[in-house]
């Protein structure tokens, strides 16, 4: 049984990163700056979990220009620390701290000193919501957590939540470019959300509705980016791929049985969904994230089988408040149920799929498109 398994999980990783290279902040930078000639700023800005790839794309081809990059904690390229014209600011997420705080005084500040007829490259990506923040006089910082930590915990989408955010900031909506008085801002954008809106990527950070300068958005990277790059992997790796969606948005426990069902009368090729679904959490959770729930979630429908292996993982490397980017999860998964339904009751499959050598941990990969999942049939 490992001798075909192996394969299958090498087929999987493989695909997996050739969706995240496709999508990798520098590239999609370049890529972005490529089509974008004319453009020469005089300030980079780069905020969210995808911030310090992007700003790297943007130095690569603006050596002398300064800039300021938010990210968070260790995600932070080596190579931007040691560049003196690159200032890097990390905070906390999902749960924001005193840093964001900082960060968001930072970005204020940097927008409101550019003189006129300069030019900034606002680089956005998710994350960005909780990893920089300015708050009105009447809201403390533990408002905002507590308000972040109840809109998580109650499964609440990421539209949901970053609406609710735009109303409590003085940054996000548009307002952060609305301080911005100089000539000119271009806007790339990661997406990490369901219909790549602008108006909700970062809670609206790098939305140029309130510009009173010329100002353009444009996203360079998404899920169906990933996606497309995926099949054709899987294509090259002598794979038929079955099915390609962005579907996977709703409660964990209510899209396992929907997607388990499907996998257990698959005929062989590759599967592949893109999306970010939701948890809700129990009083007192414990290490795990959405993905990780899902892919525990779903290794019981494949449960005993020997020809099937799943994906389900954070396009960013990170899911939830852990390290891992979910699960990598086979027939033999499932394999103490007892223990696996009180895991996923008190949200925590992170320990579980460790303890069964079923957690996907890659560290930071410098995008953030939402969710993949993929299974490889045989």
């Amino acid at each position: 049984m490992a001798g075909k398994e192996e394969p299958r999980k090498q087929a999987i990783i493989e695909i997996w990163q050739a969706a995240i290279d496709a999508v990798s902040g520098r590239q999609a930078v370049l890529n972005a700056l490529d089509a974008d000639l004319a453009f020469d700023p005089d300030l980079v800005v780069a905020v969210g979990k995808a911030a310090s790839g992007m700003c790297l794309g943007a130095v690569e081809r603006f050596p002398y220009c300064d800039a300021l990059v938010v990210t968070k904690y260790d995600h932070t390229d080596p190579g931007l620390n040691a560049n003196p014209r690159v200032r890097v600011i990390e905070s906390a997420h999902p749960i924001p701290d005193q840093h964001s705080l900082d960060a968001g005084r930072a970005l204020l500040e940097s927008m409101q000193s550019m003189p006129a007829g300069s030019r900034v490259l606002l680089l956005v990506s998710g994350g960005a919501s909780a990893l920089a923040e300015a708050l009105p006089a009447d809201m403390s910082l533990a408002d905002l957590q507590a308000m972040t930590d109840d809109m998580i915990a109650t499964g609440k989408t990421i539209g949901q939540i970053n609406a609710r955010r735009k109303q409590a900031s003085l940054i996000k909506d548009g307002k952060l470019i609305e301080a911005f008085s100089g000539a000119e801002i271009r806007v790339y954008a990661i997406s990490d959300v369901e219909g790549d809106g602008i108006d909700t990527i970062g809670s609206g950070l790098g939305d140029c509705h309130r510009a009173g300068v010329p100002a353009r958005s444009s996203i360079i990277a998404s899920n169906s980016i990933a996606r497309a790059q995926a099949e054709r992997r899987a294509r090259a790796l002598g794979y038929e791929v079955r099915l390609n969606e962005e579907s996977l948005y709703g409660d964990v426990f209510e899209l396992a049985p929907l997607i388990g069902d499907r996998l257990r009368r698959a005929e062989a090729g590759v599967y592949v969904w893109g999306g970010e679904p939701t948890v809700v959490l129990p009083q007192n959770p414990g290490r795990g994230g959405r993905n990780q729930s899902l892919a525990l979630a779903l290794s019981e429908y494949l449960a005993g089988r020997d020809n099937i292996d799943l994906l389900v993982a954070g396009t960013d490397g990170t899911d939830g408040p852990t390290s891992a980017a979910g699960g990598l999860v086979d027939g033999a998964t499932w394999s103490d149920p007892a223990a696996a339904q009180t895991a996923l009751k008190n949200a925590d499959a992170g320990v579980y799929l460790e303890t069964h050598d079923s957690l996907f941990v890659t560290g930071p990969t410098n995008t953030n498109v939402m969710d993949l999942a993929i299974a490889v049939v045989d």
